[in-house]
C-alpha cells in the first residue's frame, strides 16, 4: 500500500483490518514501518495539504481531511490561503469583482464549499 503513496497510520490500520488481519498484528507491522521510516503521519499530511491545495481546496476542508484520517497535528498554516482563495475565485468567476448581492453570495458559497473560512473570503472578494 505504501508504495504507491502515503498513508496514515489510522488508514493503514483500517485496511488491514477489512482484509481481516488480526489487531495485534497490524499493530505490529505499523509500528516496524514507523520505526523503519516507511510509514509517517508527517510525511502524510504534507502530502494531503500540498496536494489539496494545489486542487484549490481550503484550510478547513483539508484540516476535516486530515483530522478523519487520523492527524491531529500537522502544519497547515504555512501556505497562503488568502491568495489562493483570491486565485480559486478568479479561475472560476473571472477577475470581475461583483456588485449584486446574489452574485457575491454565490461565490462566496462557492469558496466557502471549497474549504475556505470568512477571512480567506474577504481577501477573495476585494480587487
Amino acid at each position: 500500500m505504501l508504495a504507491r503513496r502515503e498513508h496514515s497510520v489510522s488508514e493503514l490500520t483500517e485496511k488491514l483490518s477489512i482484509k481481516g488481519f488480526e489487531l495485534k498484528d497490524i499493530n505490529s507491522a505499523v509500528q516496524s514501518l514507523i520505526e523503519k521510516n516507511l510509514q509517517s503521519d508527517e510525511r502524510y499530511s504534507e502530502m494531503i495539504i500540498r496536494t489539496r491545495f494545489n486542487q484549490g481546496k481550503g484550510p478547513l476542508k483539508i484540516r476535516y481531511e486530515l483530522q478523519s484520517n487520523g492527524i491531529s497535528e500537522f502544519k497547515i498554516d504555512e501556505y497562503n490561503w488568502n491568495l489562493l482563495a483570491k486565485e480559486v475565485r478568479f479561475k472560476k468567476f473571472g477577475n470581475d469583482i461583483p456588485t449584486d448581492y446574489k452574485d457575491i453570495a454565490k461565490q462566496k458559497r462557492f469558496l466557502l464549499s471549497r474549504g475556505f473560512n470568512s477571512e480567506n473570503i474577504e481577501f477573495a472578494m476585494k480587487k
